[in-house]
């Protein structure tokens, strides 16, 4: 899942979404002891958030819908596009209006600038300028934002992008995969939580 999947699964406090948002950007066991209790938490549970969406039957079936060459790639795809399906169905999965929620999540990782990762620094005021969250909701979001990320990446950046028509060649079997997968990753972080987990 990408950034505004992770932070809607999150406790909806500042520090819950400021903990959501750094599971991209903190390693390790060690590393979760700079960081109180709430944060922690909800970094672990983007870890686990990850690994269940990675080895989760529904979108390991939406992967093989990608070319071999291209399905280890396809994965950041289908995130940057299941965000782009949370946002564009958002008052089925969230009372609070997307455009409410995108700014109290700005406004929880501009809290303290000095306190994130230098990666994290760099990208949270684009974020809020350009305001990632709710662009989602609009599809040429995916393909900017996927564009956007494979120019980061250290190798292979062309085979992301290469995903993007593969993505619009099964885009309704891929929206169809989100609408199965999403309650159940929601099931499991409720799960989670309630057994002390997270």
């Amino acid at each position: 899942m990408n950034y505004l999947a992770h932070l809607h699964l999150a406790r909806h406090s500042p520090q819950a979404m400021l903990g959501a948002m750094l599971g991209d950007f903190v390693f390790g066991r060690a590393a979760l002891a700079d960081w109180p209790p709430p944060v922690r938490t909800e970094i672990v549970v983007h870890r686990r958030v990850d690994r269940y969406t990675d080895s989760h039957p529904v979108v390991e079936a939406a992967r093989a819908l990608f070319p071999d060459g291209l399905r280890r790639y396809a994965g950041i795809a289908l995130d940057v596009y299941y965000d782009h399906c949370l946002a564009r169905d958002w008052p089925r999965y969230c009372e609070v209006p997307l455009a409410e929620f995108s700014a109290a999540a700005y406004a929880a990782l501009l809290q303290d600038p000095e306190a994130l990762p230098e990666r994290l620094r760099r990208i949270v005021p684009l974020m809020a300028a350009h305001d990632w969250l709710g662009s989602y909701r609009h599809r040429d979001s995916v393909d900017r934002a996927v564009t956007r990320i494979a120019s980061r990446l250290s190798r292979n950046g062309e085979r992301l992008v290469a995903c993007l028509p593969q993505l619009r060649l099964h885009e309704d079997a891929i929206a169809a995969s989100f609408d199965t997968f999403y309650p159940q990753l929601q099931a499991y972080v409720v799960e989670l939580r309630a057994e002390g987990m997270a």
